[in-house]
């Protein structure tokens, strides 16, 4: 055999074990998709249904279980968390409504890479705008009277555990449709002087009932703070350390948070912070929470919680405010609460 003979023979080889490799790849990914669209023995029930967002009484989240409704928003009474829940036809990687306008943030296959967007939706969850998104999507939130909606991307990295990431943080006026792109055009009064820096990044944006006036998590030089910003104002100024994801209560007063509990690791405890006195309380939950938490009304949070033996699935927790009491499953398979 001529040593072109044997070179044409190692890459024809070579050629069929890599079919063979991507073949069961795809099969594999394929018999994945199919267990999650199959429901399992004991999950939740869902039926599909009309979800409205002016529904008072309900609470909504991203259906979690498995099955054809996995992945769409979905609702249950308010009172009965656990019973069975209605599923609307829209499915969303994360979701968060109040006073009837919704945003859902969607990630789709494509041909060469993934294609990620908002959708900004009324009340019955019919699209009144998409935005193209610069990356995977991580946080979403609406202020309490619907004016304005915000979300979080990953724009490189896909954790905030990882050692490098960067984000991009967007507000939209929802009467005018006008997008402010990034927070990181925002003036930043840091310590009590002017700061500007290249490693900047924003996430986790909660908004106040002033129609003006919000808080996010500001990044940089390996510090994390909490900030107060102004829309009108385009400015924001850091309040105090080691603040992710905040979550402002309905009465105005705390802010919900994870705080990083080793330095550069994927581990946080869930604290409230007292927006007057600036005093912490840790959270009953003992679990690392990696989440952007949802008040539930003044006294209690909601908060997503890996499920034990499923990977890339949650079930919903809650916990009392004030420190007292322990966690309690509040929704299995489920995701990104909203109290409608």
């Amino acid at each position: 055999m001529t040593s072109l003979h044997r070179r044409l023979l190692v890459l024809a080889v070579a050629v069929l074990l890599l079919a063979g490799t991507a073949t069961g790849m795809v099969l594999r990914a394929a018999d994945r998709a199919g267990r999650a669209d199959r429901p399992h023995t004991g999950d939740p029930r869902a039926h599909a249904g009309a979800v409205t967002l002016g529904r008072e009484g309900r609470l909504a989240f991203v259906n979690g279980a498995a099955g054809p409704h996995r992945t769409a928003v979905a609702s249950v009474p308010a009172a009965d968390p656990g019973g069975d829940r209605t599923a609307s036809g829209l499915k969303c990687a994360r979701f968060y409504a109040a006073a009837g306008t919704g945003v859902c943030l969607q990630s789709e296959p494509g041909v060469l890479k993934q294609s990620h967007r908002a959708l900004l939706l009324d009340s019955e969850l019919r699209t009144r705008r998409a935005f193209a998104l610069a990356g995977t999507p991580s946080r979403a939130r609406v202020s309490p009277s619907g004016r304005f909606a915000a979300w979080t991307v990953f724009v490189s990295g896909e954790s905030y555990a990882s050692t490098f990431f960067s984000t991009r943080t967007s507000i939209l006026d929802t009467r005018t449709m006008r997008l402010i792109p990034s927070l990181e055009t925002f003036t930043i009064t840091l310590d009590g002087a002017s700061y500007r820096a290249a490693d900047v990044n924003f996430w986790g944006v909660t908004f106040a009932a002033d129609d003006d006036t919000f808080y996010a998590t500001l990044n940089t030089a390996n510090k994390t703070y909490l900030v107060r910003g102004s829309v009108s104002g385009r400015s924001v100024t850091t309040l105090t350390e080691n603040v992710e994801c905040p979550s402002l209560s309905p009465d105005g007063t705390r802010v919900a948070f994870k705080k990083r509990v080793l330095s550069r690791t994927d581990l946080w405890r869930e604290y409230v912070l007292d927006l007057r006195t600036l005093r912490e309380t840790p959270l009953a939950e003992r679990h690392s929470v990696d989440d952007q938490a949802a008040w539930l009304d003044d006294d209690t949070l909601a908060y997503a919680l890996p499920t034990d033996g499923e990977v890339g699935s949650s079930d919903l927790w809650s916990v009392p405010a004030d420190g007292s009491g322990s966690p309690r499953l509040l929704i299995r398979g489920a995701s990104s609460p909203a109290p409608l």
